[in-house]
């Protein structure tokens, strides 16, 4: 008989509607708070029978029952966070208020009161009710017309949006997070309001149909935060992070929009030692195959991206490059993640109109491999140094000059060089395989010089 290793995790609690499509309400913030290394905890405030497409039905149940489930969390967990969401009645808000007000532990309030479609959630009295449960929060997480709701300020610009932030803070709430997701700017700003100031966390807005909980994900993420014992500031950089990450991978499930991918950091965490494993394997590969013909003057170079990558950070490559030797090519040092700069960019851009893509390799541009590629059976792009802007990004701008202006996808991306610049073929593909046989292809018959 094998001895038990229990694992201590700090206890999350959700106080919101149960979402039988699983996008949102009480099975977001679950998944989410196990995501976040905590364990988690529910108070079912609603049941709604509802799917990608939309609630059919919604039930509140009754005060009593969710204060009845309250209690029996409370009195058996060492709740370290709790979130609130769709409440539902004015009766439900205040009994939830009532509930946590001698708790002790950090409160994210989500006001859930005003529907995608603009619509109100709750009569004048539940709206009324929230002020109790403002005055309970850690933090409040309202979006553009939720703030405009509580506060009667439209948070349209930072200006107003402290100044939403601020009223909350008279209202009793000890931070306020006035986020930007519902607004149709090609930027998304969220704005931290805090006794102590304020902080804007800017990221570019993500032109996807499965937003439905995103709202919910990010304020149970940042209540897990808060219950693992970060500070405030971090728990939402953190969970904001998260959100838009989870709303750039959606989940294809349903027949409508699908959902948001509440899993998308523990799944990109968990590919790391395969995507490290898949560039080494790529290397070793090069070298049997001696690809030193196609090696370009700076050096070749391997990058895997995690599935869901979106830093250099979390790109794996070689350290140093691959470099010709007198027997063929060898790589200077391992692979570790963030070894590659140049190319690494190049991938993450490329990702941005084909996010399946995580692989690639830059290879020289010879008379060669030049004709290679015109007989290579996949989609290749040029583009011209010359044309690039001087303040740019030369990855960033040339994946985006490559693939905005090709019909496909391109597999091959090529450029003649510049003044101090090589001529270079950069070589993509969603699998190891598929840059290993563009490789292959590229590379001369032996006997075959540059």
């Amino acid at each position: 008989m094998r001895r038990p290793a229990p694992v201590s995790l700090p206890v999350a609690l959700t106080i919101a509607g149960s979402d039988s499509g699983g996008g949102a309400g009480i099975q977001a913030d679950l998944r989410t708070m196990s995501a976040h290394e905590t364990f988690p905890t529910s108070v079912v405030t609603s049941v709604t029978a509802q799917h990608t497409r939309g609630v059919e039905r919604s039930t509140v149940l009754d005060a009593a029952d969710v204060r009845a489930q309250y209690e029996a969390v409370a009195d058996d967990f060492d709740v370290r966070a709790a979130k609130t969401g769709m409440l539902g009645t004015p009766e439900v808000v205040r009994t939830v208020s009532d509930c946590v007000s001698t708790s002790g532990f950090p409160l994210v309030v989500d006001p859930v009161m005003v529907a995608t479609s603009g619509d109100r959630l709750l009569d004048a009295a539940g709206e009324r009710a929230y002020e109790g449960l403002v005055s309970e929060a850690t933090l409040v997480t309202p979006n553009r017309d939720e703030a405009a709701v509580l506060t009667g300020i439209d948070p349209a610009e930072d200006a107003t949006a402290r100044k939403a932030g601020d009223r909350l803070i008279e209202m009793g709430a000890d931070a306020a997070l006035v986020t930007g997701g519902h607004g149709d700017d090609d930027s998304v700003r969220d704005v931290l309001v805090t006794p102590e100031g304020v902080s804007a966390f800017v990221h570019p807005r993500i032109d996807a149909a499965a937003t439905h909980g995103s709202g919910c994900s990010l304020s149970a993420a940042i209540a897990a935060n808060l219950g693992a014992g970060a500070d405030l500031e971090r728990a939402v950089e953190d969970a904001i992070a998260f959100a838009a990450r989870a709303v750039r991978y959606p989940l294809d499930v349903g027949r409508g929009p699908g959902a948001v991918h509440h899993l998308v950091d523990l799944r990109n965490e968990a590919a790391r030692e395969r995507t490290v494993r898949d560039v080494r394997g790529l290397v070793e590969r090069f070298v049997a195959d001696d690809v030193s013909a196609l090696v370009p003057e700076v050096g070749m170079n391997v990058v895997g991206a995690t599935p869901y990558a979106e830093s250099v950070s979390e790109t794996a490559a070689v350290e140093g490059r691959i470099t010709r030797t007198m027997d063929g090519v060898e790589p200077n040092r391992g692979v570790r993640f963030g070894a590659s700069s140049h190319l690494a960019r190049f991938l993450l851009a490329a990702r941005e109109h084909a996010p399946a893509l995580r692989f690639a390799t830059n290879c020289g541009l010879s008379e060669s491999s030049r004709a290679a590629l015109e007989t290579l059976e996949a989609p290749v792009a040029w583009f011209d140094r010359a044309d690039e802007p001087a303040a740019s990004s030369t990855m960033d701008w040339a994946a985006e000059r490559a693939f905005e202006a090709a019909d496909e996808p391109p597999t091959a991306i090529a450029d003649e060089g510049a003044v101090g610049k090589e001529p270079m073929i950069r070589v993509v593909g969603e699998t190891p395989e598929e840059v290993a046989a563009v490789v292959d292809h590229l590379r001369p018959p032996v006997n075959d010089s540059r």
